[in-house]
């Protein structure tokens, strides 16, 4: 790389941190302006909580950030994945719940397995199908020039209703109307952190996130799937198989939004999956998080702590005497002021480019 390409690069991440600080700024201010309409009295503590987020109770507030955190980088990677490859991934709740499905029913039905490797097989399992769930789209997309957004739409209804389905008719609890607990050889291992439940389970997403990287930026695999998403004619005319390319993009994605589901419910912090008419939210968070963290598989680690830490704050709302209902709220619009990064990145580079051009007359 020479140092005029390495310098455009430096610059493009200036501007890509840039506007997600900017983002992240306009979200707390809409925050506050809410907490203040909500009870002027306790805006400033409220605030002062929000910001405080998962280090208000020390190693057990940190290990309810990473609780909330590793679902979602696991989307946001899956998002983010099919945005660099030219595709919008809306399916990552769908994929998320089918692999979080496998998971449990792994983790309930198959005790014959080795203690050792229980959870490892759980995962696999909950991997296997969120790949196959993230295909159908996919092959909808290449095959049949099926807007994939339509069609991931579509796989999120049919994956939650499907799951419904499966876990009252397999691993279901008539008493809570959710599912069975795992056995205890399918909870992911501990990492020994003090009195936490911190396990093995932020350290894999952290692993994916490695590999996604360098799949993307390192390998010919990763710079096929980007060109076709950048240019799917010149692709074609370089040879580069465009359909292939498009059904593992969504495959791949799908394969991480299914792990995610896997890492939430094999965690052990006493999470099920309810038998309710609700489509996922961490899929959605995904998009938010990848969003904030610009698509890049490190800002998107860092954007998925960013947000599980502010929700750990939100939940302490309470304290101070906020109904449920506006902690709901203050936490989704910080969340979903995530997606005007992309906006702030466009405003951004368009004053800089003017600065340019007047510096030049």
């Amino acid at each position: 790389m020479d140092k005029k390409e390495k310098k455009q690069r430096n610059y493009k991440g200036l501007i890509s941190f840039s506007s997600s600080l900017f983002a992240i700024l306009a979200g707390f201010i809409f925050a506050f302006i809410v907490l203040f309409i909500s009870n002027p009295t306790e805006a400033v503590n409220g605030f002062i909580t929000i910001l405080q987020g998962g280090f208000t109770d020390g190693l057990t507030g940190v290990s309810r950030l990473i609780y909330f955190a590793t679902p979602i980088i696991m989307t946001g990677l899956s998002v983010a994945f099919a945005f660099k490859t030219g595709l919008f991934n809306i399916g990552a709740s769908g994929q998320f719940i089918v692999g979080a499905y496998v998971a449990v029913h792994i983790g309930v039905k198959w005790t014959f397995l080795p203690p050792s490797i229980h959870w490892v097989v759980a995962l696999i399992g909950a991997g296997i199908a969120g790949a196959l769930w993230g295909a159908i789209p996919g092959i909808l997309k290449a095959f049949a020039n099926v807007n994939e957004v339509i069609a991931s739409i579509m796989t999120n209804y049919i994956g939650m209703y499907l799951v419904n389905m499966l876990v009252v008719k397999n691993v279901f609890d008539q008493l809570r109307n959710q599912s069975l607990d795992v056995a205890k050889s399918a909870v992911i291992p501990k990492l020994g952190i003090a009195d936490t439940n911190i396990n093995y389970a932020i350290i894999i997403a952290l692993i994916f996130v490695i590999i996604i990287y360098i799949l993307l930026e390192k390998t010919t695999i990763g710079y096929e799937l980007k060109a076709c998403g950048q240019n799917k004619l010149a692709s074609k005319y370089a040879g580069i198989n465009e359909k292939k390319n498009i059904v593992l993009s969504m495959v791949i994605a799908g394969l991480l939004s299914g792990i995610g589901g896997g890492l939430m419910y094999l965690y052990g912090a006493g999470k099920y999956i309810q038998v309710l008419d609700i489509i996922a939210p961490e899929g959605f968070s995904g998009i938010s998080v990848a969003l904030f963290g610009q698509s890049n598989p490190f800002g998107v680690f860092l954007a998925g702590l960013f947000i599980a830490h502010i929700r750990v704050g939100g939940t302490n709302l309470q304290l101070h005497g906020y109904a449920p209902e506006i902690i709901d709220m203050i936490i989704a619009s910080i969340i979903y002021f995530g997606a005007f990064a992309l906006l702030f990145k466009n405003i951004i580079s368009k004053i800089i480019k003017k600065s340019k051009k007047g510096d030049k007359k």
